[in-house]
């Protein structure tokens, strides 16, 4: 009540913002007149200008106003495209770090011109980043006049792009890609042997399209490029034919029943009464036991035992073994000769063929064709629920693409090791300056700034919207809500409306399809299976009387526009005349009008997607820049959000109706109770993003020491100090481990550090000789001489060398240090899959987790500095011709690897294991910052191990 007080009095935090930005607003306006006036030279050295005044020390902020001005005239001049009010509003929010929610259609586009030429002046790079290439490709060309009038350059990426034209795009003022393609160079930097075979600059600001797509949907899909590993193939074509042997549990993921209450119930041993037989279904019959849970409840309450093989549930998207399971998978395993008799599947040498059995079980029954992917030219393609598109070259990880592959009979391709990975999350934090842009960002702004420190800036509209957008109609039958759409389809149809119905997977587009082909009504499909039409289809989208099944249309990027597009019809002529193109424009024109005159585009969807933002993208397709429009969405009981989510209490609010068939209830208590679910799922997803990005914060904090040792290394003309530091540090850990400080000489292992030297390093010292030489030789004044010894026989050894030395010394660190680093990478992955087990031990699994990669990670660091000195003692000369070869080849082996490079989806169930009961979660980390500091050498070590940076991860330095 107070909340809603002070808003009436001072408005909500949107407004204040917006009230701020007008004031800006007026100022970039007021320039109009002055700028307007300068010839189109004087308005391209405006731009050095700019970059003087900002050298001088003038800031960015204090030149917005002008520069905004400029590129706006600009626009004008160049585009035909004078930037609205509200763009310059939008302008103002992503140049201040902010996410610019705009509507569809309203410009966004141009709107992030203005942010990308303010950022660009000090000559550092601005990035765009888009979900796909299509997009950037589109933007970067239709945009580039508008760069080059203002003198600046222009670069986009892509996949498979030569190395020099990448490079070339990244050193241009603004740099269009997607968030992959930036991602994976980012990761591509940090695998490279030489420092100019670098392809980014340092990383200072990036606007981000469709940000709720890339920042939120995109969270759980780690960047991971990967080598082969091991061929198990075989394995999951046996696991493949056990599979359909098993038997779920029925209904095992409902709650249902075990909350269900039979009036008459006898004790055991006495026969059940016909009413509680007759209140079974028939597969509870088969599959469960009817026993007593509490016989003096009244009534007394039963419930149903388990008696299948396996527990599915759908909304944990979780798959465990029961007793029976467990036993009958043994059984089968014994009998195939992949298992011992009398051995448990649970043993340490078995966990393996669990995995993989619970592998298959997952492929077989939470991924289905047409729904999570589709099967094309003998490959499974995964499609993106939130926009419908197939993503080519990604690929499920821990085995469940390969399991996919064996149960659609398809060759498999070999698992991968990763080499290198990152999350979204974490690498566009590494920016200093972070914004975004999209049509839906406000039902995750707490998401935007909890993870990433964005606020989310509501842009209002440059025209009011005239959509409608009417209450859900719900059925209680999958086939009723189809019949009712088709009878309004053929209704709006019949009066020259243009509507777009949305679906949500493949499957349900083909059936809606296959419904309107049997009812006689027109129609196309825009699925991941037509893709290739994608553009076409959307073209005439708009036209009287089309009807347009689509998958989410989230990300299409494309508008549909009333009456189609005369553009689209222009290019299919050859060499049109101006009186052509001026007579498809009257056409479109009067197609246009008699679209608007009908209540413009019908929007139909076809079930709620599991996110609210989903549904308004949906929405947003019609009504752009005050278009009129109507949205409406038919659902049932049988969908997949109504059915996990929302069924029980719907379905007994919708029998209290007494509801006939065919009938649907349009209630806003219904959709109210639709959003609860939906607010429901939203709530769970972003649980399991923040769980997988405090998971990989741990990783990132590792990934940051190691890359930027890295990166030193590369800088470095010569690491010989380096190098001289990390042999004694080595030769002293040796030296304690046998004689221990402050020991009696009776304690010493001599011997046994004679033969760790000779062995590990291939130098004879006399050791024991030198101790009966002279008696006064005790433990410091030997460890002196032992390093001393092993410094000189170095030298010598570097001597014989000559300048191939030197340079050795680097190529051997770099080698040593990335091939531990994959290892690290590969132990992390196996610690992070079972360390949700420690909660049955009454600990936190992710302070455990904390606790055991921090030691994984000091093991890492020990044996970088044993195996370079290690390698580096027992190395045998080689001419300067052979190391320029071993270069050439490993340069080579790490580009073919950098080739294989893979997306893989995490799958964020197996950070969800059970929590220990009763216990405190720990508080949750904060968000690492942006830009972090440079650490001193005497500053406390990043890490977190309390040391000091030079006593810790900076010995590598």
């Amino acid at each position: 009540m107070t909340l809603n007080i002070i808003k009436l009095l001072f408005g909500s935090k949107n407004d204040r913002e917006l009230k701020r930005m007008r004031k800006l607003v007026k100022k970039i306006n007021a320039l109009e007149e002055s700028i307007k006036g300068l010839e189109d030279t004087a308005l391209k050295e405006k731009t050095q200008e700019f970059r003087s005044r900002h050298q001088n020390g003038e800031t960015l902020d204090a030149l917005l106003p002008e520069a905004f001005a400029v590129c706006r005239e600009a626009s004008s001049r160049v585009m035909g495209m004078r930037h609205y009010d509200v763009q310059l509003i939008g302008g103002i929010a992503l140049h201040e770090g902010r996410i610019a929610e705009m509507r569809t259609g309203e410009g966004k586009t141009l709107m992030a011109t203005l942010a990308v030429y303010l950022n660009a002046i000090p000559g550092n790079g601005s990035h765009l980043v888009t979900v796909n290439d299509y997009l950037a490709r589109r933007d970067a060309e239709w945009m580039r006049p508008l760069y080059e009038a203002l003198g600046l350059t222009v670069g986009v990426i892509a996949s498979m792009q030569p190395q020099d034209e990448k490079r070339e795009a990244y050193n241009s003022d603004i740099t269009y890609g997607t968030n992959n393609e930036f991602g994976f160079d980012y990761l591509r930097d940090n695998m490279v042997l030489r420092k100019e075979d670098r392809m980014q600059r340092p990383l200072t600001f990036a606007v981000v399209d469709e940000v709720d797509s890339i920042l939120i949907d995109e969270a759980r899909t780690p960047l991971i490029i990967s080598g082969a590993a091991e061929d198990s193939s075989e394995l999951y074509r046996v696991m493949n034919l056990l599979t359909p042997t098993l038997r779920p549990v029925a209904d095992s993921d409902g709650e249902r029943n075990e909350k269900i209450q039979f009036q008459k119930v006898l004790l055991e041993g006495q026969e059940k009464p016909c009413s509680i037989t007759a209140a079974l279904t028939e597969a509870d019959k088969a599959n469960k036991d009817l026993v007593i849970a509490d016989a003096s409840a009244k009534p007394p309450v039963c419930r149903l035992a388990e008696k299948g093989h396996f527990m599915l549930d759908e909304k944990g998207r979780q798959i465990e073994l029961t007793e029976d399971g467990h036993e009958l998978v043994e059984q089968w395993l014994v009998k195939n000769k992949l298992m011992k008799e009398n051995d448990s599947l649970y043993s340490a040498g078995n966990l393996n063929l669990l995995h993989h059995v619970h592998t298959s079980l997952k492929a077989h029954k939470l991924y289905h064709n047409d729904v999570e992917y589709i099967v094309q030219d003998s490959q499974v393609l995964l499609i993106d629920e939130h926009t419908g598109r197939t993503m080519p070259g990604r690929r499920l990880s821990e085995g469940l693409h390969q399991a996919i592959e064996a149960k659609e009979g398809l060759a498999i391709q070999n698992e991968s090791q990763t080499l290198a990975s990152t999350t979204f999350q974490n690498y566009f934090r590494l920016y200093k300056k972070l914004s975004g842009m999209t049509g839906t960002a406000d039902t995750e702004a707490v998401e935007f700034r909890q993870i990433y420190g964005l606020d989310v800036v509501v842009i209002p509209t440059n025209k009011p919207i005239a959509r409608q957008d009417l209450n859900d109609l719900v059925f209680l039958t999958i086939d009723e809500k189809y019949d009712a759409i088709v009878k309004q389809v053929q209704e709006l149809q019949s009066k020259n409306v243009p509507i777009l119905v949305g679906t949500a997977s493949v499957e349900s587009s083909e059936e809606v399809s296959r419904r309107f082909k049997a009812a006689g009504v027109r129609h196309e499909v825009l699925n991941a299976k037509q893709h290739d039409r994608e553009a076409d289809i959307i073209a005439q989208a708009g036209r009287p009387g089309a009807i347009t099944v689509a998958t989410n249309m989230a990300g299409r990027g494309t508008d549909i526009k009333l009456g189609g597009s005369w553009e689209a019809d222009v290019e299919k002529l050859d060499n049109p005349t101006q009186a052509q193109i001026d007579e498809l424009k009257a056409q479109w024109k009067e197609r246009n009008e008699q679209v608007k005159a009908n209540g413009g585009l019908h929007i139909v969807g076809t079930e709620r997607h599991e996110s609210r933002r989903i549904d308004n993208q949906l929405r947003g397709r019609a009504g752009r820049q005050g278009d009129p429009g109507v949205s409406r969405f038919y659902l049932s009981l049988e969908d997949s959000l109504m059915r996990i989510f929302a069924s029980d209490r719907v379905r007994n609010m919708m029998s209290a109706l007494g509801m006939e068939k065919g009938e649907a209830i349009e209630a806003k208590m219904v959709s109210r109770a639709i959003e609860k679910a939906q607010r429901k799922v939203e709530g769970r997803n972003f649980d399991f993003r923040k769980q997988l990005l405090e998971y990989d914060d741990v990783a990132n904090d590792q990934r940051q020491v190691i890359y930027t040792q890295r990166n030193d290394l590369l800088e470095m003309d010569s690491i010989e100090d380096a190098i001289t530091g990390m042999r004694e540090e080595v030769m002293n850990d040796i030296i304690s481990n046998h004689i221990p400080p402050q020991s009696l000489a009776e304690q010493w292992d001599v011997s046994g550090l004679e033969e760790v030297i000779k062995v590990d390093f291939g130098v004879d010292l006399p050791i024991a000789q030198w101790l009966e030489d002279d008696k006064k030789l005790y433990e410091e004044p030997l460890r002196e001489k032992i390093i001393a010894a092993m410094d000189e026989f170095y030298q010598q050894k570097c001597e014989r060398l000559g300048g191939v030395m030197r340079g050795l010394e680097k190529q051997l660190m770099l080698h040593v240090l990335d091939t531990l680093w994959k290892e690290h990478l590969q132990s992390m992955d196996q610690l992070r899959q079972g360390i949700g087990l420690r909660a049955y031990a009454q600990k936190n699994p992710k302070q455990e987790y904390k606790r055991e990669a921090f030691e994984l990670f000091q093991e890492l660091l020990n044996s970088l500095k044993h195996d370079v000195a290690r390698v580096l003692f027992k190395v045998e000369p080689m001419t300067e011709e052979q190391m320029h070869m071993m270069e050439a080849q490993r340069r080579m082996e790490a580009e073919a690897a950098m080739r294989n490079q893979q997306l893989k989806h995490e799958d964020a169930s197996a950070l969800t294991a059970p929590q220990a009961p009763e216990s405190e979660a720990p508080p949750l980390q904060q968000p690492l910052q942006r830009a972090a500091p440079k650490v001193g050498r005497n500053d406390p070590c990043p890490c977190g191990s309390g040391k000091k940076y030079k006593a810790c991860h900076g010995k590598l330095a």
